[in-house]
């Protein structure tokens, strides 16, 4: 195989599976480990990937400040989202005063809460729905509707979110790095999340895999201040700036 040829197949499979090591991908394009570690060092001198200890990660994407709505999101990695919700509804307890996030993760969680002690407050219209269907008790808090993900913001929604002082938080995130830490496309609804963190004992984010190497315009929270509930362990030094749990099947 051509040296360009390696490099094209090498970066089709970052951009299929986001990261691998240098023996997985000797194995897939078929020559050995010692011409891959030269083609990662090349490539990622051109800033095509990034080269990792014992492999290479697709280069982070930055995105922007558009978001599809929450019906569109909703569907996308559905099975992911649902095993990572099942998992942070067994970490409730009956004595905990639980924030949840907006997001479509965080929503799933509410499904599988079998405790019915526990006290919830959220900023998420549907989240809100979900907990009135349960029996659950619940609080919301008051403030601007964000039609796009169906979350209350603002400077109102932050004066009563404060009030708070939460056991545990689940959020939701739009994208994950190394070095941008967790975030978000809109200003407001990073100021919640925020805000959220600091009023919280732990802090557990709900991300599927599709996440990570991704940054928006608004950084929440450095890694370090919250744990990662997840479906795939990522490359790249994650694991490294704070506590990731894989949930499988």
């Amino acid at each position: 195989m051509l040296t360009q040829e390696r490099y094209k197949a090498i970066l089709e499979i970052l951009e299929e599976r986001d990261a691998a090591t240098v023996s997985e991908l000797a194995a897939l394009v078929g020559t050995s480990e010692s011409s891959i570690r030269r083609d990662l060092a090349v490539l990622d001198r051109e800033g095509r990937l990034r080269k990792v200890y014992g492999g290479a990660t697709a280069i982070i994407r930055t995105e922007g400040a558009l978001e599809d709505e929450v019906n569109v999101r909703e569907i996308q990695m559905s099975a992911e989202k649902e095993l990572i919700a099942e998992y942070a509804a067994s970490l409730i307890n009956n004595d905990d005063f639980i924030y949840i996030d907006s997001g479509t993760t965080t929503s799933r969680l509410i499904g599988h809460i079998g405790n019915t002690k526990a006290t919830f407050v959220t900023n998420g219209v549907i989240h809100a729905q979900k907990l009135i269907s349960k029996g659950l008790k619940g609080y919301m808090i008051g403030g601007r509707i964000k039609p796009v993900t169906a979350s209350v913001v603002g400077a109102e929604s932050i004066r009563n979110l404060m009030k708070f002082n939460f056991t545990k938080a689940f959020m939701g995130t739009n994208g994950i790095d190394v070095t941008a830490g967790f975030t978000t496309p809109d200003s407001e609804e990073a100021m919640m999340k925020e805000r959220a963190i600091e009023k919280s004992f732990a802090v557990f984010v709900l991300a599927d895999h599709s996440k990570f190497r991704k940054v928006y315009p608004v950084t929440f929270a450095e890694l370090k201040k919250c744990c990662i509930i997840t479906d795939k362990l990522p490359y790249g030094g994650f694991s490294d700036k704070t506590v990731i749990r894989e949930v499988t099947k």
